[in-house]
């Protein structure tokens, strides 16, 4: 059983550099502007993993009761996991993702 742990830091994202503010309704896990996070969860919210990769956006499905749900992908460990997509975030980000034409400078995806 998973077990969620409130964690609504902001932050600078290490992809895009853009100042994230705290998301106030869940935790904030990640950016809103390029939709990247940083592997650094076991659980969602405990901050204990220490890959430290960037999650890279891969896919986004539409859920008919959570919403658009973002299918990340670790560069770094290539772990796979999925989270909900938050309201702020760039629809023309995961427009971009769901169309397959999103792309992250400089890093380059494991297969």
């Amino acid at each position: 059983m998973k077990s969620f742990v409130k964690n609504d830091s902001g932050f600078v994202c290490a992809v895009c550099g853009k100042s994230v503010e705290p998301l106030k309704y869940s935790s904030r896990d990640h950016c809103p502007f390029c939709l990247c996070s940083l592997h650094v969860d076991i659980m969602p919210g405990d901050r204990q993993n220490e890959c430290g990769g960037v999650l890279a956006p891969i896919d986004v499905e539409q859920n008919a009761k959570k919403g658009y749900i973002i299918k990340y992908r670790c560069i770094k460990c290539g772990q796979e996991h999925n989270n909900k997509a938050a309201q702020d975030d760039s629809f023309q980000t995961v427009l971009k993702v769901m169309n397959k034409t999103y792309q992250i400078q400089n890093y380059k995806m494991k297969k």
